[in-house]
């Protein structure tokens, strides 16, 4: 996040900030060389491609606030948000790319940081090429994976995010429902909310709200993130120097860059920027293709789906925005987009292989099926039941208007994988969406679709 609040900052480098003002912040800079010793990189594409990584650092936060925001466990060191961040070449479009950070991946050859011992390329989780190799390895992988040459890399620990948001007096986020997570201590009613630095942090950490995990949280980091771009660029509070100066030091004392990505750069981007605003930019997360896949010695991860995430990369590769890529959805509205809902589905007829089928379509729909149809105990149900623990009732409602004339069953105690036993009255799977745009899981949105009317 402060990463990209480096370059919203860097925006107002247009509205009058000096070089020399600029030149000082740049020392706040810590210096890291990614690049070092790669050799066979993909093709260099058109605009700028930064790789904005996230780590779990804490060392600064005072004991009363791990206390307090819950940041009491032992940090990782491995990379907690990975993105993609596309500047055009006309420098008026900015597209971020999320990366699971639970991603399969297959790392190229490299020597641990930690042991020194040399490896050849393996399966990993994309967050583990932190651990195992830092940068250089973080972003050898990002670049084996998606094809797209990164040209400069930006790396923060959120130990001074609290600090930035306040300084920047909140940032305004808006839900449709309450948000709760036990685990970091977030409780929001639906509706809108400026958030200081403290909940602004659980906001964006959040995890266990629903069944989508680290899907829903990149979804949620997205939306801080064009509110942030909106506040920095609309409230003209950045353009007084004394506002200026705090902001950027408290975003740059815990940014790490390449060497390259120095004041001149800085500057440039921030005139050729100077009319950005959250409709300049566009939000999306690579497209799944398979949840919950097993590899041994790694456990899930998160298969993407190869031609649609070429295509995406594609896209970033030739400059054009994702958003123009859209197909127009006939399918049914619905509270809950179906990645986000956990399916099991039985056969409640003698028809054999009618499981299979209905979990088939349901997967092609986006519904998070098993993959593992069984037979009912019952094997006369003549009406497709849907059945739901009460706790998730919105996902069932929205599962069952993709079954036409379906059964809503509550069954206490059944937890958030919904079932479904497919009934003799069974014809076909109808497609749905979110009602909310940004819930998609490989959905393209632009930031002033998502801030706050």
């Amino acid at each position: 996040m402060r990463a990209v609040t480096t370059l919203s900052v860097v925006v107002l480098a247009s509205a009058g900030i000096g070089h020399a003002v600029v030149t000082s912040l740049d020392a706040d800079i810590a210096r890291v060389d990614p690049f070092k010793d790669m050799k066979n990189r993909p093709r260099a594409g058109h605009g700028m491609n930064v790789l904005l990584v996230g780590t779990d650092g804490r060392d600064k936060i005072s004991e009363k606030e791990r206390r307090r925001y819950r940041l009491g466990g032992a940090p990782c060191h491995c990379t907690d948000t990975i993105m993609i961040v596309h500047i055009s070449e006309d420098r008026e479009r900015a597209s971020v790319v999320s990366l699971p950070r639970d991603s399969y991946a297959m790392t190229p050859p490299h020597v641990d940081e930690t042991t020194g011992h040399h490896h050849r390329g393996h399966p990993i989780k994309l967050n583990a090429a932190y651990a195992e190799g830092g940068p250089n390895l973080t972003v050898r992988t990002v670049e084996d994976m998606t094809h797209v040459k990164v040209d400069h890399y930006l790396e923060v620990d959120f130990t001074s995010f609290m600090k930035t948001v306040d300084v920047l007096g909140g940032v305004k986020v808006c839900t449709a429902a309450p948000l709760k997570d036990t685990y970091t201590g977030l409780n929001l009613p639906a509706g809108s909310h400026t958030l200081m630095g403290g909940q602004a942090l659980q906001y964006v950490r959040a995890r266990h709200v629903d069944g989508a995990s680290d899907l829903s949280r990149m979804k949620r980091q997205q939306r801080f993130l064009a509110a942030l771009i909106d506040r920095a660029t609309s409230s003209g509070i950045l353009l007084n120097p004394m506002k200026f100066r705090d902001v950027t030091r408290a975003v740059l004392g815990s940014v790490r860059a390449d060497k390259g990505f120095g004041t001149d750069e800085l500057l440039d981007l921030g005139r050729a920027m100077r009319d950005f605003s959250p409709s300049s930019s566009e939000f999306t997360t690579v497209p799944i293709g398979r949840m919950g896949y097993a590899v041994k010695g790694v456990g899930s991860t998160l298969k993407w789906d190869t031609a649609k995430a070429g295509r995406l990369f594609r896209a970033l590769n030739d400059d054009k925005p994702l958003t123009a890529h859209r197909p127009v959805s006939k399918a049914v509205r619905v509270d809950v987009a179906p990645q986000q809902i956990r399916v099991q589905v039985e056969n409640g007829t003698p028809t054999a292989g009618l499981g299979k089928r209905v979990d088939s379509a349901l997967a092609g729909t986006g519904f998070r099926t098993t993959r593992a149809p069984a037979n009912a105990a019952d094997r006369t149900v003549k009406r497709t039941v849907v059945a739901y623990d009460p706790r998730w009732d919105r996902s069932a409602k929205s599962l069952a208007a993709a079954l036409p004339g379906s059964e809503l069953r509550p069954v206490k105690g059944l937890g958030p994988t919904l079932k479904v036993i497919a009934g003799a009255d069974f014809r076909q799977v109808r497609k749905v969406r979110a009602d909310d745009p940004y819930q998609g899981e490989s959905g393209v949105v632009t930031g002033d679709q998502v801030v706050c009317p």
